[in-house]
């Protein structure tokens, strides 16, 4: 915990520094949700194909999930959200015309999430 998964477009893969921006973020999340910095973990998942509307061309999307232990509150869990929006507008910079959709969401993991560290 915290598990962090971002979807992006590939056509944004140039464009994007990804380890630079999971740094920033974990600090954010040890910062703004009490995680522990050891604990933070992101994994990035780079999609082919984007489609938004009717049409492929010139859009791309990232999406940001952000799970964590119940016992957050709401104000917490958005103002996380708040900043993993802004600290991706500073660590993705798309080049070209591309119309950017970005979006976020904290939740709350299931109670039934384990782990283990090997």
């Amino acid at each position: 915990m915290p598990q962090i998964t971002v979807d992006y477009s590939a056509r944004l893969a140039e464009d994007f520094d990804r380890p630079g921006f999971a740094r920033a973020l974990h600090a954010a999340t040890v910062e703004i949700a009490a995680a522990k910095p050891e604990a933070c973990k992101t994994q990035f998942r780079r999609t082919e194909d984007t489609v938004v509307g009717p049409d492929s061309e010139g859009h791309a999307v990232v999406h940001l999930s952000i799970g964590l232990l119940a016992g957050r509150t709401q104000e917490t869990r958005a103002r996380l959200a708040e900043t993993a929006l802004e600290l991706l507008r500073r660590y993705l910079k798309p080049t070209g015309r591309l119309a950017l959709h970005a979006s976020a969401e904290v939740r709350d993991l299931d109670p039934s999430y384990r782990k283990f560290d090997a």
